[in-house]
């Protein structure tokens, strides 16, 4: 049977959309994505989400061919012209090797920023966003953090670990160039206490949760996100709503749609300047005949047409 992507003349593409790749040593773009299957493992789960980035890069093979085509979503095609978009593929990640895993999403991070470019990172564990955020202090601004997720992953700790997937929101509330942060998604039982709810809620949290969003929309979210400021992007999968996002380990009923997504995405790019953006807990092995991996790979394909645009 012929695929998609045979029907649009896609090749054997190994980078995401059949993007050029990058040259670390010699970086030039205006986006740079990157890939990473973890950073910090809790003992009893490891690198759950391995092989995540290339299971969405596999999903956007069928699209290379026409990533110039019109996309209904943006307006026009996904790039627009003159945009320098590459993949540097996949940082070389060991679960046994945490502090190293963290350093080198943070090198990476900065070596982007150096270059002038947006870094978007695709994974891989919950825990990555963490060295991410230590990397953007090299922006010199301070930033608000847009967290669109399930869960609100305020634990100071879990298994005796706190740099792993249950505390990212937390430890980046410890980051003094971190001003705001503005948490969409919370639904149903997570990890989450009564008393780290407090705790976020008096650093200054803004949560905007699912029930809230089901019944009001999304106009306090995007109200919250300051006028000319810089804005990091954390999306977790398990935000998504698991009849289109099976692949993540937390399913919950519930969740936001694709068009959430862009709307808040686009909502961001319109006050405010987006100067990075992540994505993970994408599972390879929950997934359900790839539908995980081609919601993601169309959400991030989304994603890149308005960053571009607002770089452009």
């Amino acid at each position: 049977m012929a695929t998609l992507g045979e029907m649009f003349g896609a090749g054997g593409a190994s980078t995401f959309f059949d993007l050029p790749e990058a040259d670390w040593a010699a970086l030039s773009a205006d986006i740079v994505l990157f890939g990473a299957a973890g950073a910090t493992p809790y003992p009893s789960v490891g690198f759950y989400c391995a092989g995540g980035p290339q299971a969405i890069r596999a999903a956007a093979v069928a699209y290379g061919a026409a990533r110039g085509h019109m996309h209904f979503d943006l307006g026009g095609p996904m790039l627009p012209p003159g945009l320098r978009v590459v993949d540097a593929g996949d940082l070389d990640q060991d679960p046994r090797t945490p502090e190293a895993n963290r350093g080198r999403i943070r090198a990476a991070t900065e070596t982007i920023l150096a270059a002038g470019a947006v870094p978007i990172l695709v994974g891989g564990d919950d825990s990555l966003p963490i060295p991410m955020l230590e990397g953007l202090a090299a922006l010199g601004r301070t930033l608000t953090i847009l967290q669109i997720d399930a869960h609100i992953d305020w634990r100071d700790e879990v298994q005796g670990e706190r740099l792993g997937l249950s505390s990212p929101m937390r430890r980046a509330s410890e980051m003094v160039h971190v001003a705001r942060i503005i948490q969409v998604g919370q639904r149903g039982i997570g990890s989450a206490r009564v008393e780290d709810v407090a705790e976020a809620r008096a650093w200054g949290v803004q949560f905007v949760p699912m029930a809230e969003i089901a019944r009001q929309g999304l106009g306090r979210a995007l109200a919250s996100i300051p006028e000319g400021g810089d804005v990091v992007i954390c999306l977790d999968l398990d935000a998504l709503d698991p009849g289109i996002m099976p692949a993540v380990i937390g399913r919950t009923a519930g969740g936001l749609g694709y068009w959430d997504i862009m709307d808040l995405v686009e909502g961001v790019a319109a006050k405010a300047r987006i100067v990075a953006f992540d994505m993970v807990e994408f599972m390879p092995e929950r997934d359900i005949d790839g539908q995980g991996a081609l919601t993601a790979a169309q959400l991030l394909a989304g994603v890149l047409g308005v960053i571009a645009r607002q770089r452009g």
